[in-house]
């Protein structure tokens, strides 16, 4: 019977990967870890932006952390990488997202004390194309959502608990 996990060559390897221990659990990341919540508007009215259309969503592999939920595309920070590069570069590995693409907008970060993982708010760029894809074996999907759907897919439980506040700071254009 093949393996349910993908080959090591497969997968981005760094020196962050790694678990660290918090209270009674663990988290993936050495450095702490970073993801990108990137969005798409509608028009706005007289060429202001407009609300929150969609979000980028990664359906997680089953043998990943918490697999089979729903997140950002995001992971282990490399040492010395800052939230931002981190969640562009895991982005870009992960669902095929171009960093040129993206206009951050700002950050969110869930401190645990010996861990913390910052979900990168941001916009796509004004007349950028962006069709994320699965680009790697830790995704079984990754697509736009639109954000009236976000919280009826079985979430991240992190994310669920974050997604109010960053749906309002999206919309907000923070």
């Amino acid at each position: 019977m093949p393996s349910p996990f993908p080959p090591r060559e497969t997968l981005h390897r760094h020196a962050g990967d790694g678990w660290v221990a918090c209270g009674d659990h663990r988290h993936w990341g050495l450095y702490g870890a970073a993801g990108l919540l990137l969005a798409r508007r509608g028009p706005g009215p007289a060429g202001a932006t407009g609300r929150v259309t969609d979000v980028v969503l990664q359906h997680r592999a089953p043998w990943s952390d918490q697999g089979g939920t729903w997140g950002v595309p995001g992971g282990a920070l490399a040492p010395g990488e800052s939230p931002v590069d981190g969640a562009l570069r895991e982005s870009l590995e992960e669902a095929a997202v171009e960093p040129r693409t993206v206009h951050v907008l700002g950050t969110h970060v869930l401190d645990h004390g010996p861990w913390a993982y910052t979900t990168v708010l941001a916009d796509v760029v004004p007349g950028a194309a962006v069709e994320p894809t699965a680009a790697d074996p830790e995704s079984l999907e990754v697509r736009w959502v639109a954000v009236e759907d976000v919280a009826a897919l079985p979430l991240l439980p992190a994310f669920a608990a974050a997604w109010p506040e960053l749906h309002a700071r999206l919309d907000a254009g923070r």
